[in-house]
C-alpha cells in the first residue's frame, strides 16, 4: 500500500487539533492530531502555532501511527484517523526542542 500525506497541515480551531491529510488509492482521509496530545511533547503551553510546528518536527512519527491505524481499519466514526496520546507511548525518535 502506497500512503500520501499531503502538505497541507493546518489548525482546526473546533476540534482544538492538527489536521492534516491522507490518502490511499481511492480514499482521502483526514489525520487529528488532538492539542492534549501536544501538551506531552512541548516543554511550554501547546499554542496552536506551537502544535503546528511540532506536527511538521514529528510528522514521520505521525504519519507512521496513521498508516498503522489505517491498516488496522482504526477509524473514527466519521472514517478518519485520530492519533491519541496512547499511539505516542513505545520508541521515539529524539526531536530537538520536543519532550519525550
Amino acid at each position: 500500500m502506497f500512503f500520501t500525506f499531503p502538505e497541507n497541515a493546518r489548525w482546526d480551531a473546533v476540534g482544538q487539533a492538527v489536521e492534516f491529510g491522507v490518502e490511499i488509492g481511492e480514499y482521502q482521509g483526514v489525520v487529528r492530531v488532538p492539542r492534549r496530545v501536544f501538551q506531552r511533547l512541548l516543554p511550554e503551553s501547546p499554542t496552536p502555532e506551537r502544535c503546528l510546528e511540532a506536527c511538521y518536527l514529528q510528522r514521520t512519527r505521525f504519519e507512521t501511527i496513521a498508516e498503522r491505524k489505517l491498516r488496522q481499519r482504526q477509524l473514527t466514526d466519521d472514517g478518519h484517523v485520530e492519533i491519541t496520546g496512547r499511539d505516542l507511548r513505545g520508541k521515539r525518535a529524539a526531536v530537538p526542542g520536543i519532550r519525550h
